[in-house]
């Protein structure tokens, strides 16, 4: 990994984009937004991330996020509760989110995220890329000798990294014991595969280039959706799939 002057990352734009009219409702495009199940509550890991939802729905969503990437942040604050409530309850669709590393913080809350039994997975994984304005002014703001010590990525940098921008101690709020915090910020064996896994999407949706991953991507059965990156262009492609056949 990259030295943590590597947190030219960190220059990520601040821009929130705005929802467009089309999404002050977003549940009334879909068919039936009424019908309510608890397949979003539904969560079991994978071999690269972890899956909501109705493991048998005919449609897969698939979504690569950073959370350094502010951009992940604003999609999961204008999409995950319009996804969790119009497709996942149902059982229409399933959503698998894969971390995507591209440096050592990635790799450290990731870590946390899915630090604890799968089916708490959605909310750690939310109170991380939702509380971004919490932990990524902290890390902007940290001196260039303790980034370029974070940058090394061991087990010793992730523990100091957790400590300093208080990572550690957001999910200890949510009830996770200090030993267990520790012991997964500590696990060399995972974060291996974390890493391994996440480089695996990256050669198989192309995206080696670096600039190209500082935003989320999605993969809607099996194919990667060219030039969308923000709920704005994936809500028209839901749409499309999920309208009610009277208004398409």
């Amino acid at each position: 990994m990259g030295s943590l002057a590597a947190l030219a990352f960190l220059a990520l734009p601040a821009g929130a984009q705005t929802q467009a009219d089309s999404l002050a409702n977003p549940l009334s495009a879909f068919a039936n937004p009424g019908e309510r199940n608890n397949w979003h509550n539904q969560i079991e890991r994978t071999e690269r991330g972890h899956k909501i939802g109705n493991p048998d729905s005919e449609t897969e969503l698939i979504v690569l996020t950073s959370y350094t990437c502010e951009e992940c942040g604003v999609f999961a604050r204008e999409g995950g509760g319009a996804i969790d409530l119009a497709l996942l309850a149902p059982g229409r669709m399933s959503l698998e989110v894969r971390p995507m590393i591209l440096n050592t913080v990635d790799l450290t809350i990731a870590l946390l995220a899915q630090c604890g039994d799968a089916k708490g997975f959605k909310n750690r994984h939310r109170l991380y890329l939702l509380g971004q304005d919490r932990w990524l002014p902290e890390l902007r703001s940290a001196p260039l000798s303790q980034q370029n010590y974070w940058a090394r990525g061991d087990r010793q940098a992730r523990l100091s990294m957790a400590t300093a921008l208080d990572l550690d101690d957001m999910l200890a709020g949510r009830g996770a014991s200090r030993t267990d915090i520790n012991r997964c910020l500590n696990d060399e064996m995972t974060a291996r595969a974390m890493l391994s896994m996440s480089q695996a999407d990256r050669e198989e949706y192309g995206l080696e280039n670096l600039s190209m991953i500082e935003r989320p991507h999605f993969v809607l059965n099996g194919e990667l959706l060219q030039g969308v990156h923000d709920w704005e262009g994936l809500y028209a492609v839901l749409v499309g799939r999920f309208r009610p056949e009277t208004e398409r």
